[in-house]
């Protein structure tokens, strides 16, 4: 069984569960897990987890993201891109001063209130199912926040920009929020996800790309193991007296790790790998108990 996170580059016309069903075919197993919703029109990143790295898909769900969205003013739709139904249309007399400072005004933290066209649950049902279904149902604003927008091309109506924000963030809903403080509404046009995490864009493959690497017996080439993903912490070695402890998601005693951790700070997090190198999990260190306790476990078991 593969683990560890695989960046797709998914193409319009695909949803996030395609590229999942699609990638069982290639990888030849069941267990995959993606890290996010993408519309079906968007393009771009979505890290796919294999095997023990599912445990990884809410983290990297977490993530900062970054898109690249063209916005088209003076028109709004049910969907908030131009995908829906056309809900109104107005002349837009906008300069290209005016529409840097409307966007730039969201940088920062905004409450955003959710797009009933989205997988978001209310009473146990999407919102676009209910949408779906003609209903519009009160949505809970949401803090958001926008870490930066860069402009990248103003040709009014139309307008391109970078976008840096936090989990939880509509582009689409961002992009009406701009036309709706302009005063003449405003829909998203397209949406390129350049960003998840460590994950980016240039090393994004898509799925036929991934396809010709099965067959050339290359795929593990494009698999980023799962410790790739925590090098920021220090790496760590269970003794063999200690391991049979790890194994059973035990806490361990600080004086079973092999090197010297006198240095290991209170609540610091760890690597621990055995001798051979095989990657247990993440724990956290424990000065007053002497212990390091499992923080996330991501044990190799075969199918």
């Amino acid at each position: 069984m593969i683990n560890g996170v695989i960046n797709v580059y998914k193409e319009a016309g695909f949803t996030s569960h395609d590229v999942v069903a699609k990638l069982r075919g290639i990888a030849g197993q069941r267990k995959i897990g993606h890290t996010g919703t993408l519309d079906p029109d968007a393009v771009g990143v979505l890290p796919v987890c294999l095997g023990n790295a599912t445990k990884l898909c809410d983290m990297l769900t977490d993530e900062t993201k970054e898109y690249e969205a063209c916005l088209q003013l003076g028109i709004t739709t049910d969907t908030q891109d131009l995908s829906g139904s056309i809900l109104s249309e107005k002349k837009v007399e906008v300069t290209e001063e005016a529409f840097r400072q409307a966007a730039l005004s969201f940088v920062g933290e905004y409450d955003q209130i959710p797009p009933m066209y989205s997988a978001l649950k209310v009473n146990g049902k999407k919102l676009y199912e209910l949408a779906r279904e003609g209903k519009t149902v009160e949505r809970r604003a949401r803090r958001v926040q926008i870490f930066s927008l860069e402009i990248l091309e103003v040709k009014i109506p139309f307008a391109t920009m970078r976008v840096t924000c936090s989990k939880g963030t509509y582009i689409r809903t961002l992009c009406q929020d701009i036309g709706e403080k302009l005063g003449c509404g405003g829909a998203m046009k397209s949406l390129k996800r350049t960003r998840v995490g460590c994950f980016t864009l240039e090393k994004a493959c898509t799925l036929a790309v991934l396809q010709d690497k099965k067959d050339a017996g290359e795929l593990m080439d494009v698999v980023t193991p799962v410790d790739r993903l925590f090098e920021q912490y220090r790496k760590c070695c269970v003794l063999e007296s200690g391991i049979r402890l790890v194994q059973n998601g035990n806490s361990l005693p600080v004086r079973l790790l092999g090197e010297k951790v006198e240095s290991l700070e209170d609540r610091e997090q760890i690597r621990l790998y055995d001798h051979k190198g095989r990657f247990y999990g993440i724990f956290q260190a424990e000065r007053k108990s002497g212990l390091v306790k499992p923080v996330k476990m991501f044990l190799e078991r075969e199918e």
